[in-house]
């Protein structure tokens, strides 16, 4: 008997199929778009896309290998550290510093720049290794947010924060890794957005998700609602009215995945300011930032409630700004009301 004879027809049409594209190969078809590149930008996303391989890896064990729970530390934000952040951390930081391209790293667990051993590198990267840690005890879908620009600083001495407060409009790449039921790598090089899947069988990111395009409206609101009180009150009357239109109510508190789902199937993520934190929580550089540029590429809108957040020039390597992003009717909405509650207070005055 054949091997052929053993496999049913759908087996054997399976086999028929293309592998699919690699990041590998798709990183190189872009790179021969551009006859003047030397490569150090496609060596820098695989050297990301290699770290969140790690990083996954280790996130898969964590229970196994005593990396749950808290580290004992707090970082610059002054929140509780968890081991996994740490060790998400060092994994990128190591994996940016062999592979040569990045001068200088901003890391949420950093209160400082950490300039690498190439002082000659032409990039910097702005990094949130493990957004949403905080619940990965509970096993709940976590990630990793970047943003790559190109330094301003003459190559071979040392960046300084001018080279990462060029503002949003001058990043080159932007992404999200998301661990969760299957590990997904999403970024933009400002073409686009291209999801890729991770298949452990392979060691490979394979392109699944080419051309990611947000819808345009949705039904489903992302916010903390025990914040309610707080917010400001054009986002309560945007929350009243999600929930008389019956949108349906979705947030597990990790940026990346409440984002990626909104990305996917339509929606908005909301995390405003508040009285006690006027400026909000998400961080501007390697939050805000990439986010925006994703949904924006994604036909998607991201917003401050007083202009677009890729509009926000940055002051402070860890500052915050309050953001609104995904599906760009559902953004409108809500800057409508900001701009209709600005009209009234200049009325009353």
């Amino acid at each position: 008997m054949t091997v052929q004879n053993t496999l049913n027809g759908a087996e054997t049409a399976a086999l028929g199929l293309p592998i699919g594209t690699t990041l590998d190969r798709f990183i190189k078809r872009q790179q021969s778009q551009y006859p003047s590149a030397v490569g150090d930008f496609s060596q820098l996303l695989r050297d990301i896309a290699l770290a969140s391989k790690i990083v996954n890896r280790e996130i898969n064990r964590a229970g196994l290998s005593g990396l749950l729970g808290t580290a004992g530390s707090t970082n610059i934000q002054g929140e509780m550290q968890q081991k996994l952040d740490l060790s998400a951390h060092i994994r990128f930081l190591r994996a940016l510093n062999n592979g040569g391209e990045v001068a200088a790293i901003v890391s949420e667990e950093e209160p400082e720049i950490i300039h690498t051993d190439h002082p000659d590198g032409k990039y910097v990267v702005a990094l949130d290794p493990l957004d949403g840690s905080s619940n990965f005890d509970t096993n709940v879908s976590v990630g990793t947010i970047f943003s790559v620009y190109r330094r301003i600083t003459p190559i071979g001495t040392l960046p300084t924060e001018a080279d990462f407060l060029q503002g949003g409009r001058r990043q080159v790449a932007a992404g999200y890794v998301l661990y969760g039921p299957s590990t997904m790598l999403v970024f933009t090089t400002g073409n686009g957005v291209n999801g890729f899947t991770y298949d452990p069988s392979l060691g490979e990111f394979m392109l699944s998700h080419p051309q990611l395009q947000c819808p345009s409206d949705g039904t489903v609101y992302s916010c903390n609602d025990g914040y309610l009180a707080q917010y400001d009150e054009a986002v309560q009357q945007y929350i009243d009215q999600c929930r008389e239109r019956g949108y349906s109510a979705r947030y597990i508190g990790a940026f990346v995945a409440d984002f990626h789902r909104n990305l996917l199937k339509g929606g908005i993520y909301l995390y405003p300011g508040t009285l006690t934190q006027p400026a909000g929580k998400i961080r501007l550089l390697y939050e805000a930032f990439p986010m925006a540029w994703l949904a924006e590429q994604a036909n998607g809108r991201a917003e401050t409630g007083a202009g677009p957040v890729l509009n926000v020039r940055p002051d402070a390597l860890h500052g915050r700004t309050p953001i609104f992003a995904g599906s760009a009717q559902l953004v409108a909405d809500v800057v409508q009301l900001f701009t209709d509650s600005f009209a009234l207070s200049t009325e009353q005055v």
